[in-house]
């Protein structure tokens, strides 16, 4: 299997993607933060010291998918058309999903799991005063599409 971030060298490269149509893509992650029942009441009641978790998780996301290729070496920095993050509150879980969307050559997964990520990290930063055993879990890519420009 030939690896695209792989000269024939051996060496790490970038993509070259200079040939390839710009494409309507879209990418959706998801993941989730294990917590105790008792700090899910906390959260839901609005009762965390640092403020609305949910909330700071999305707009967190947001930023994180826009910032993906300062993160990610030799990831492209696309230009995003749309990004969407949503937290779902369960009864022991925060389940979190990511919709990336931007028109380019190349696909928007990882602005979408860069989104989850960074909301898990930052539930689990919101959470960590009042719950030592959570985690962070199921991070994946759940689709990535393409479809031609009108």
């Amino acid at each position: 299997m030939k690896l695209s971030h792989i000269d024939s060298t051996g060496a790490m490269r970038m993509v070259d993607v200079s040939v390839k149509p710009p494409q309507k893509r879209t990418a959706i992650a998801s993941g989730a933060v294990c917590l105790a029942p008792a700090t899910v009441a906390l959260l839901k009641k609005g009762l965390l010291k640092k403020g609305d978790a949910l909330a700071a998780a999305k707009v967190a996301g947001i930023m994180a998918a826009k910032k993906t290729g300062d993160l990610i070496p030799l990831c492209h920095n696309l230009p995003l058309d749309n990004v969407d993050v949503t937290c779902d509150v369960l009864k022991d879980r925060i389940t979190i999903r990511a919709t990336a969307v931007s028109t380019g050559k190349t696909g928007v997964e990882m602005e979408a799991l860069t989104a989850v990520c960074v909301a898990a990290l930052t539930l689990y930063d919101m959470c960590k005063a009042v719950d030592k055993n959570m985690h962070i879990t199921a991070v994946r890519l759940v689709q990535k599409k393409k479809e031609a420009l009108s």
